[in-house]
């Protein structure tokens, strides 16, 4: 039996209230699992939850993942709330949208942190309860990561989370625990609303919930398989 669908199963995704977090959580309560939602802002994890209809099956917890005793919190709040944690989706992260040549430092180290930093402390606060449960990772990457960008330090970060999933994946092999990371292309979220025209790039995009849905699948298989790499652009981008 698929465990996805044995009493719901308990993932927990960070960066949750907005864009493909927030899709993916949808997707996720749809699909039968019982959520938990992190993000900073616990004003804006609530508005967000309170949405959802599904008291519940949802648990909203804020906490900075570039923090292990932050997230560690989050981690042991799933575990008290709904007895088990089978998945993590390390989701939050963000770009400074500028290159080697013009940006700020300062900028890149926060967009680092999160972007690299944040994932692996999710790992390691986790790992046990994964371990526990047999459960799975999904890391959300970018085809950026993949294919580098000239002189972009989100590039670079991307890059970065790349090699940790498969870091993660050798660590864990012969555990019972999956790891998968999720690439996708161009998707029209408010990811663009840091970039200076504050709008999506001319050009094909995806939706956050097409994203979501390869999450959620990569989630779903069953027990003794795991996709490890999964890239999903729209139709018609090129790198």
């Amino acid at each position: 039996m698929n465990r996805e669908h044995d009493n719901g199963a308990v993932t927990l995704v960070t960066g949750g209230a907005s864009g493909i977090g927030a899709a993916t959580v949808q997707r996720l309560l749809g699909a039968g699992h019982r959520v938990a939602v992190t993000g900073r802002d616990q004003a804006k994890l609530d508005a967000f939850v309170a949405q959802l209809d599904a008291p519940e099956r949802v648990l909203a917890v804020a906490a900075d993942t570039t923090d292990l005793a932050s997230i560690g919190a989050a981690v042991e709040a799933t575990v008290k709330t709904f007895g088990r944690l089978d998945h993590v989706v390390a989701n939050a992260g963000f770009s400074t949208h500028d290159n080697l040549a013009d940006g700020d430092p300062d900028h890149w180290r926060e967009m680092l942190l999160v972007n690299v930093l944040g994932p692996a402390v999710l790992v390691k606060a986790a790992l046990p309860a994964l371990t526990a449960s047999k459960g799975r990772v999904v890391m959300v990457g970018s085809t950026a990561g993949i294919k580098n960008t000239p002189g972009n330090m989100y590039s670079v970060s991307k890059s970065a989370l790349t090699s940790l999933a498969e870091n993660t994946r050798v660590l864990v092999t012969g555990s019972g625990v999956g790891v998968t990371l999720v690439a996708p292309g161009r998707v029209d979220s408010p990811f663009w609303s840091s970039h200076p025209t504050g709008v999506v790039p001319d050009g094909p995009a995806m939706t956050p919930d097409q994203v979501a849905e390869a999450v959620v699948w990569a989630l779903a298989q069953p027990a003794g398989v795991e996709v490890n790499q999964v890239v999903v652009r729209p139709t018609g981008q090129l790198h």
